[in-house]
């Protein structure tokens, strides 16, 4: 096996409180990985996200990125290699600019980034029509508009491309379905496959939903009180069922 793209070596999170809320968890996350990511509510899911992305530091141990020590690393300077989608359709966009600006803005990821009118070429918007298109959703038809104008399901496409557009070396999916209707969640899923797999994404998606866990991905994990108690791939995660994922939310 190839080396990991991202590991968490004994990471370890203690509260001010005195109670451990990431308990000396180890994870490597290999290049291509899809790993879906269950637990209870206070599992410590959103706790492994902030503390990848860099929002949240460790109490002890390490995080590295291909090989090298991050820990020390803020989250600011992690975007350059990291991208996340929230489950709130708000956040990732901004609200007063157009579909168009705000993808123009995505792809200066890890770059300073300015926006200036005259840089939204036809030819740009030629090709925001071809990627917004990809969704399924007639987002290719409302580049111009005010993303804040937008539906739920529209705007946190864009936040799925905008995170995608330029190719991440880590891809954090924060249950970016969650807050959407089952319709536009399913058509939201689809994509979200076809773009990981196309592009050859490296990702963990935060779900509640044990179909969609079961369903996406080659990896699946799941925490309990700050610890990974199940990690699985492959043709063992494809012999799983849904009873068997509900064992392990009655403990």
């Amino acid at each position: 096996m190839t080396n990991p793209v991202f590991s968490l070596k004994e990471a370890t999170v203690t509260v001010p409180n005195g109670t451990t809320i990431m308990d000396h968890l180890n994870l490597d996350i290999y290049p291509e990985d899809f790993i879906t990511v269950l637990g209870t509510n206070g599992a410590g899911k959103s706790t492994l996200f902030n503390v990848i992305s860099g929002d949240l530091p460790l109490s002890s141990g390490r995080v590295e990125h291909n090989g090298e020590d991050i820990t020390a690393v803020p989250a600011v300077k992690r975007t350059a290699f990291l991208a996340r989608v929230f489950q709130d359709p708000k956040l990732g966009t901004a609200p007063r600019m157009t579909v168009a600006e705000n993808l123009l803005l995505a792809e200066k990821r890890g770059f300073r980034r300015t926006l200036k009118n005259r840089q939204l070429t036809a030819k740009k918007l030629e090709k925001y029509y071809d990627l917004t298109k990809t969704m399924g959703n007639n987002l290719e038809d409302r580049l111009q508009t005010a993303t804040g104008s937008l539906s739920g399901g529209q705007r946190q496409a864009l936040s799925f491309l905008m995170a995608t557009q330029v190719k991440p070396g880590l891809l954090l999916l924060d249950e970016h379905t969650a807050a959407l209707d089952p319709k536009t969640s399913d058509q939201l899923m689809a994509a979200t496959n076809h773009q990981v797999k196309d592009n050859h994404l490296t990702s963990l998606m935060i779900t509640h939903n044990l179909k969609d866990a079961l369903t996406y991905g080659n990896r699946l994990i799941v925490l309990n009180a700050g610890k990974i108690i199940l990690d699985v791939r492959d043709e063992e995660k494809e012999a799983l069922t849904e009873t068997d994922l509900l064992r392990y939310f009655t403990r």
